[in-house]
């Protein structure tokens, strides 16, 4: 559990967050989705991860019906990528699922990729605009098989408002929120959403969810004015 004190003025580089910190969402395993599209870019931003003082990186590429990645062609890559890679973070592989009916093809063989080191927790979105008809029945199915549902950047669902939090988190699902959007970089809506998702202590994983080298270098040098504390929960 990492614990991150701000003042204000600095820009997230400047801040210190990114010491100690396990990122659990990033698109860096290059060429599988819409994230990073070459090694030499997923090494450059590893090498700035290191500068930052992050420890940890999980790689959470989309798996989605418009971008079908399987599960022997992921730790294929990963495998690839780790033999380039040279540096001193740890590097993780599990996949961001989108609940379509690809996941529930993948669920019902158990082909998954899990987020966290006991391997019982799964990190799936939904469309930013609608839940899926069926959201809380495939959630709970989730929770059956044994995994804990982790929510990717609730503060950047449309469709939800404070109901509709407050029922997840009475499922038992689990929140992840992008830092990103607690500087601005998705709109004010969304930071809006994020601070109070904060406040309430809804949050229990952190990710960059980042997709490429310029995406990483203007969020960490978004200034921040009213981030406190942020909390990791160690998987």
């Amino acid at each position: 559990m990492h614990w991150w004190p701000f003042q204000k003025k600095q820009t997230l580089a400047e801040s210190g967050i990114f010491q100690g910190m396990t990122d659990y969402h990033s698109h860096l395993l290059p060429g599988v989705d819409d994230g990073v599209q070459t090694p030499e870019e997923s090494l450059e931003i590893l090498r700035l991860y290191e500068e930052l003082g992050i420890r940890e990186v999980w790689f959470t590429p989309h798996i989605m019906e418009d971008i079908p990645n399987t599960t022997a062609g992921l730790r294929s890559r990963f495998e690839q990528f780790q033999k380039l890679y040279t540096g001193n973070i740890r590097l993780h592989l599990a996949a961001e699922y989108m609940l379509d009916n690809l996941f529930k093809e993948r669920q019902a063989h158990r082909d998954l990729l899990p987020l966290g080191v006991e391997g019982n927790h799964l990190l799936v979105e939904t469309s930013y605009f609608n839940p899926p008809v069926d959201l809380y029945n495939m959630l709970e199915k989730i929770k059956l098989a044994g995994y804990y549902p982790v929510l990717a950047h609730p503060e950047r669902y449309v469709y939800m408002e404070e109901a509709n939090y407050r029922r997840l988190k009475e499922l038992g699902v689990k929140f992840q929120l992008n830092l990103p959007s607690l500087v601005g970089e998705y709109g004010h809506v969304v930071k809006k959403k994020a601070e109070w998702l904060q406040e309430k202590e809804m949050i229990s994983l952190h990710g960059t969810d980042t997709h490429s080298l310029l995406y990483f270098q203007r969020m960490i040098s978004l200034p921040q004015l009213t981030l406190k504390n942020i909390v990791n929960e160690n998987l």
